[in-house]
Parts: C-alpha cells; structure tokens; sequence
C-alpha cells in the first residue's frame, strides 16, 4: 500500500509539473513547423505568469488568471514576430533579447505593483477536476484525470494539434512553409502570415504554461519562476520529433525528471542539492546528445524568409 501512495504521488508530481511543459511545447511545435524556432518561449511563459497572476487578482478568480496570462504570452510572441518575421531579423538573436526583457520587464512590473521586496501573494487557483470512472483507476487515475482544467487542455490539443498538422490543408500549408518557403509561396501561400499566426498561436499557449504554473502548481509568483522551462519545451519539441502526441509524452517524461529531484532529495542521500536542482537539464542534454541525430527538423527551421540574396 505505501509503495502504491508512493507510485501515485510521484505520477502526480509529474503531470503537475510536465503539463507547462506540454502546453509550452505543443505551441512550439507548430511554431517550428512553420519554420519558426522561437527562442523567446522562455519570456512568454514568465509573462504568462505574471498575467496569470494579475488577472487572477484582477478578477477573483483563475479562470480569468488563464485568460489574461495567454493574452500576456500572446503578446510577447507578437513582438518577437514583428522583428524575427516582419523584419526578418535573427531568430536565435532576436528570441535570446524577447527572453532577456521578459524576465527583466516581468520583474519591473512585480516590484512596481508589490514593492521592491515583492510580496507573498495567495492566489486563486485551478482546482483539480476529477474525471468520473477515470480518475478511480488504481495508481494512474488520480495522476492523469484528476487535474486542473489546464492540464485537459493538453491532453486534447496533442491529438488535435496532430489531425491539423497532418489531415488538413491548413496544416499542409504550416508543414509547407517550415519545408519549402519559396515553393509554398509560389503556391500561394502566406508565408509571413502563417508564420505569424504559428508563431502568436505558441506564444499564447506558452502564456497558459505561465499560468498553470502559477495559478495551478505553485500558487503564487516569483520572479524567474520560470526557471528554464521555454528552453526545456523547446528540447521537448525535439525529442518527441515535432510529432504533438510524442511531444506530450516527452514533456510528461521530463516532467517525471523534475518530480524525481524533489523525491531524491527526501531520500537524505549525502549529496549535493545542486546536482538534484540541475537533473532535468542534465537529462535535457543526455536526452538531445542521444536523439538528435535521428531526428530531422523542418528543413527552413530558423531561415528567414524571403532569403537575403
């Protein structure tokens, strides 16, 4: 029985901590199917954290939490698209600066709201929806189906997101454009517009990611809180193959990665916290080192477009 509660408990620990990775890596991967590799993730989420926050405060409750901290994620993915798209201007750079002010505008915004030292803030939060019959399954039920509505939400967009990539002509016309831009376009595709609306449509889930991880994970906001999770969806994309059904299952995976520091530091092992702390990066890097290389990426990932001649 103590090993069943143990079992359940991390599994939990896992989906908790894996659905912002899931929601943030889902978004990306269209993103990146569009040729778009958005480096900025990172600001998104954080921004999504903020506004989730905001709004919760704002309007009493999490649901409006969710909505404001995807509006926030939205916007940040806006500005990082008017330069890497509009102007076509480096995406790598140019995501590296959108992470850099999101962070730093992120934590300006807190300290002018809460004070310099910040505060303790106690926010409402998404509280777990049971799914009837589902969430009695020994062991798994309580871990995947009695979640907060967020993490739902990832279960559908994976499927979702696949049928659209691969069974529509909308889809096509995304997995075109990250391919072959110049043959797409001649088509008479939209290739800055569909990068545009790959792109916002990533950063808007990234700033759900933001608020699940304040409004249904931690229950309040801290700045950095999110601590290297647009880079590790990015790594995600990657490992499940820009495939969404794989992705979920890797952000899961790596979810799993984060519950485990927390359990071995329980364990009282005689070692350093620091190396328990950077065990999901580790795996980020072991993971990528031994996968990358099977992989293939969208042919036109980063390249802007229309070429510099």
């Amino acid at each position: 029985m103590t090993e069943a509660f143990v079992l359940t408990a991390f599994l939990e620990a896992s989906v908790r901590l894996g659905v912002p990775l899931a929601l943030a890596a889902l978004g990306e991967t269209v993103t990146e199917r569009s040729g778009v590799i958005n480096i900025g993730l990172e600001g998104s989420i954080i921004a999504g954290a903020l506004g989730g926050a905001l709004g919760a405060l704002a309007f009493g409750g999490a649901a409006g939490g969710v909505l404001v901290g995807a509006a926030a994620g939205f916007i940040v993915a806006v500005v990082f698209a008017a330069f890497a798209i509009g102007l076509g201007t480096d995406q790598i750079i140019t995501g590296t600066a959108i992470t850099l002010g999101g962070l730093g505008f992120t934590g300006a915004i807190y300290q002018a709201r809460f004070g310099a030292t910040g505060a303790a803030l106690t926010l409402p939060t998404l509280a777990p929806m049971p799914i009837p019959l589902l969430s009695d399954i020994p062991v798994i039920g309580s871990a995947l189906f009695e979640q907060a509505p967020t993490a739902y939400l990832a279960y559908v967009l994976a499927p979702a997101l696949w049928y659209f990539l691969f069974r529509t002509e909308w889809g096509l016309e995304v997995r075109a454009v990250g391919e072959e831009p110049d043959t797409a376009a001649a088509a008479g595709v939209r290739v800055r517009w569909t990068r545009f609306w790959a792109t916002t449509f990533g950063g808007t889930l990234a700033g759900v990611a933001g608020a699940h991880l304040v409004l249904a994970h931690a229950g309040t906001f801290a700045e950095n809180m999110s601590a290297g999770r647009g880079f590790i969806a990015i790594a995600v994309v990657v490992l499940g193959r820009w495939n969404p059904p794989l992705v979920l299952v890797a952000a899961l995976v790596f979810g799993g990665a984060s519950a485990l520091q927390f359990h071995a530091q329980t364990l009282g092992l005689d070692l350093p916290y620091q190396l328990f702390l950077a065990f999901p990066y580790l795996l980020t890097l072991a993971a990528l080192a031994g996968w990358v290389g099977r992989s293939r990426a969208p042919a036109a990932l980063a390249l802007t477009w229309p070429r510099p001649r």
